[in-house]
C-alpha cells in the first residue's frame, strides 16, 4: 500500500470523451524517495479522486523519469463496465483480468487457416463455428 502523503497524482490533458464514454488523461505520479507505485494503488487513488468504481479505471504506459521520483503514464476512466469491455483492446482487458488470454498453439492456428482455405461461403462459416465449439 502507498502512504497517503508520500505520493501525489497530477492530471494533465484531461479530456471527456463522450464518444468512447470515458475520461482520459495523462497522469503524473510524484513519488520522491521510493520505487514506482503499483498500478492497483494508482487505480484506487484515481477512482476515489474521480468518484468512480475502481474496476472502471485503466492505467497504462508508465515511464519513470531519469533519476526517479516521477512517473508519467496514461489513465482512462470509463463510465461503465459495459463501455470498458466494448472499447478497450483485448490485451488490456486480459491484463485487468476481465478477459481470457489463453490461445491455441501457433501450429493449430495455422492448420485451421489452411483447412479454411479449401472452402468458400456458407461451408466456410460452418467450418469456422465447428472449430470454435471444439
Amino acid at each position: 500500500m502507498i502512504k497517503a502523503d508520500s505520493v501525489t497524482l497530477r492530471t494533465r490533458k484531461f479530456l471527456t470523451n463522450r464518444l468512447l464514454q470515458r475520461k482520459q488523461m495523462v497522469l503524473d505520479v510524484l513519488h520522491p524517495g521510493q520505487a514506482n507505485v503499483s498500478k492497483k494503488d494508482l487505480q484506487a487513488k484515481l477512482a476515489k479522486l474521480y468518484n468512480s468504481d475502481e474496476s472502471n479505471v485503466i492505467v497504462f504506459g508508465f515511464r519513470t523519469q531519469f533519476g526517479g521520483g516521477k512517473s508519467t503514464g496514461f489513465a482512462l476512466i470509463y463510465d461503465s463496465m459495459d463501455a470498458l469491455k466494448k472499447f478497450e483492446p483485448k490485451y488490456r482487458l486480459v491484463r485487468q483480468g476481465l478477459a481470457d488470454g489463453t490461445r491455441t498453439s501457433r501450429k493449430q492456428r495455422k492448420e485451421k487457416k489452411n483447412r479454411m482455405k479449401k472452402f468458400r461461403g456458407v461451408k466456410k462459416a460452418k467450418l469456422a463455428t465447428n472449430d470454435k465449439k471444439k
